[in-house]
């Protein structure tokens, strides 16, 4: 069955859902705007391929007073990873790599990584690490990669040090960027914890090895044209820039204020194609991809991976079984992390109970840097996508409270 136009939603209660309790959602987060926290917000809800739920409040952009709207183009940062997870996935059934080959064969600069053991930052004593980073370490965290923004490790420090906390240097492009990462000390062996970092965007370098093709004509051709994304890629057109939102920050008082030096970088098209973080898209076309996911990999005819490939990219990949709370370092968290494990690319629930949240075992979720978030439920046959633009994410408890709130809606 196709899915239905975005724009045109369903009584809710054909799909299972109780209007009324669909209503509490809106009410909650109007709050959030009504009281400062948020700008403005979008939430997209669809059920058996139906959007059931479809809403809007609040600001796109304060100081323009322009509200949100159906077609608001946002930044969606982090939520990038999973698109670079299914176009690695794409070339993956068709033979071009084995998760657990070594990435030195396409990329030699990490031939022989080296691993912090002691020391300060500006003199780090390394060993050679005991295994070499694979592919599947890449898409499960597990490379011993980092972020230079954490601030958490003295490697996370070096690659401040460099010149890498929030991307690679000015005028590289991926290539470059990932060789400058591939100089970098990492924080652990390979394989033996799980530690969020610029791995996605490495995955997304391999990509373009693999296909022969820039990331971005990638994804334009294998994933987002497929799916008829219309508004997804690494920039927003000129044509388009009214419909882009603004960007704001929390400051440690309590305020938000606007972020151009950050945000406006997607008004122009990108050296960086950064595969971890560097997509723009609207609610319709992330829905599209969610659903995507949630039907095995298919979507209006356009398959895109098969449903085994979808379900073992949703298992969790983690030694032994792990959850991130026992894999995982300590870092900023947007959600508790019991009973989580990380699959391909995307954290998955394995234990609603542990993890404090109803939702269902099986579901597969990511969010973006700057509050934008999204899951996809098989079980329920679910789909579930929140945009705004406030920087941090983890400012407010919003993932867990959207699916605590989805949730009880559903009366089936």
């Amino acid at each position: 069955m196709p899915m239905a136009d975005f724009g045109v939603t369903t009584d809710p209660g054909r799909v299972g859902f109780d209007a009324e309790r669909l209503a509490r959602i809106d009410r909650h987060f109007a709050q959030y705007v009504d009281d400062g926290r948020l700008p403005g917000w979008q939430i997209a809800i669809s059920r058996h391929g139906e959007v059931a739920h479809l809403s809007s409040y609040g600001h796109a952009d304060i100081e323009a007073s322009r509200a949100v709207e159906p077609d608001t183009i946002w930044r969606i940062y982090s939520m990038s990873k999973v698109v670079t997870s299914v176009a690695a996935m794409v070339l993956y059934e068709e033979g071009a790599f084995e998760l657990s080959d070594p990435i030195a064969r396409w990329i030699p600069e990490f031939a022989n990584p080296q691993v912090y053991v002691g020391g300060p930052a500006a003199k780090a004593v390394t060993v050679p690490a005991t295994e070499p980073i694979r592919v599947w370490h890449l898409l499960t965290h597990t490379a011993g990669l980092t972020y230079g923004f954490h601030h958490a490790h003295v490697t996370d420090e070096i690659y401040r040090n460099a010149g890498l906390e929030w991307g690679p240097a000015k005028g590289a492009d991926l290539a470059d960027a990932v060789v400058a990462w591939a100089a970098m000390p990492l924080a652990f062996n390979p394989g033996t914890e799980w530690l969020y970092s610029v791995a996605t965007d490495v995955v997304g370098r391999l990509v373009e090895i693999w296909s022969g093709q820039s990331l971005d004509t990638f994804f334009a051709e294998r994933i987002f044209g497929p799916l008829d994304m219309r508004d997804s890629g690494f920039h927003v057109p000129e044509a388009d820039h009214d419909r882009l939102a603004a960007l704001y920050a929390r400051t440690p008082h309590g305020h938000n204020v606007r972020y151009d030096v950050f945000g406006e970088r997607f008004k122009r098209p990108a050296r960086f194609l950064g595969g971890g973080g560097g997509l723009v898209s609207t609610s319709r076309d992330y829905m599209r991809f969610a659903q995507m996911l949630v039907r095995g990999g298919e979507l209006d005819g356009a398959r895109v991976l098969s449903p085994r490939t979808v379900r073992y990219m949703s298992r969790n990949h983690l030694p032994g079984g792990a959850d991130l709370e026992a894999f995982g370092r300590p870092l900023f968290a947007e959600t508790r992390f019991d009973g989580v494990g990380f699959g391909l690319g995307l954290a998955v629930t394995e234990n609603p109970v542990a993890h404090k949240v109803m939702c269902s075992a099986g579901e597969s979720y990511w969010g973006g840097m700057a509050s934008t978030a999204f899951w996809v439920d098989p079980a329920e046959d679910l789909a579930v996508t929140f945009m705004t633009q406030l920087m941090p994410s983890s400012t407010y408890p919003i993932r867990s409270q959207l699916r605590q709130l989805v949730y009880q809606a559903l009366v089936d």
